[in-house]
């Protein structure tokens, strides 16, 4: 496909680096988990990538292009500087050999951007919707893949165990606390789904009266409930065949 004069300088990189990886738009799409007419219509400038989705075309683009998608998704190098000062280097070509960044939310990190020895941070998504504790009305219930990206949060890799499937939501109400309170940020790693493994830990759900619900997962004789940490909330069954 021939290129136009006109198109937008992100219409162009992403072609660009569709070509480079020597793949297909039906296969670009599916690593994206996009449909290739999604490609056709981003390579052509008719429709940009949402945040999300430039975060997850960072993951596959080496240094050329990782950090003007990452830009694009509102990740930005001097946010990192930030969070980590005592790491800063002399120069942004330092930065690169300093850290070795790895995007959570979208498609695995590439074997070829793993470094031994260097310390590797995840970029988390924190997404424009916000997951109620018990008694507080949460978001509207989304694809996490595909939801709005506020900003983009820093994290040790270590804390991270599965980056492809890991984003962030900002709490509202307070039936966790002491744990979590009415503002605070979770980190949801939307790969535990087993009830054995996650019994007796805090999770994130959907429910069907209050969309995003955040409370204490406890499975016991048969029986699924989500209950809060205040005795002033019900708990509240959970259908043994849900997710």
């Amino acid at each position: 496909m021939a290129q136009d004069k006109d198109l937008p300088d992100w219409a162009r990189k992403i072609f660009d680096l569709r070509k480079r990886l020597g793949l297909s738009q039906t296969a670009l799409g599916s690593r994206l988990h996009y449909s290739p007419m999604a490609v056709s219509r981003w390579e052509t400038g008719k429709h940009e990538p949402t945040a999300q989705c430039y975060i997850q075309l960072g993951n596959l683009a080496d240094d050329r292009y990782c950090w003007d998608f990452g830009a694009r998704a509102g990740l930005q190098r001097s946010d990192l500087a930030q969070m980590f000062p005592s790491a800063q280097p002399d120069s942004q070509a330092k930065k690169l050999l300093d850290f070795d960044i790895v995007h959570a939310g979208g498609a695995a990190t590439r074997e070829g951007r793993k470094k031994a020895l260097r310390p590797k941070l995840v970029a988390i998504p924190l997404l424009d919707i916000h997951v109620g504790t018990l008694g507080q009305e949460g978001g509207p219930f989304t694809d996490l893949t595909s939801a709005s990206v506020k900003q983009v949060i820093a994290a040790p890799a270590m804390w991270c165990p599965n980056p492809d499937h890991t984003n962030s939501l900002r709490v509202k109400g307070t039936s966790m606390s002491p744990y979590i309170d009415d503002g605070d940020i979770v980190v949801v790693d939307a790969a535990q789904t087993d009830p054995h493994e996650l019994n007796g830990k805090i999770v994130v759900a959907r429910h069907r009266k209050t969309d995003l619900v955040m409370a204490r997962f406890i499975s016991t004789d048969g029986i699924h409930i989500l209950e809060s940490e205040s005795h002033e909330f019900a708990p509240v069954p959970v259908d043994r065949d849900r997710k």
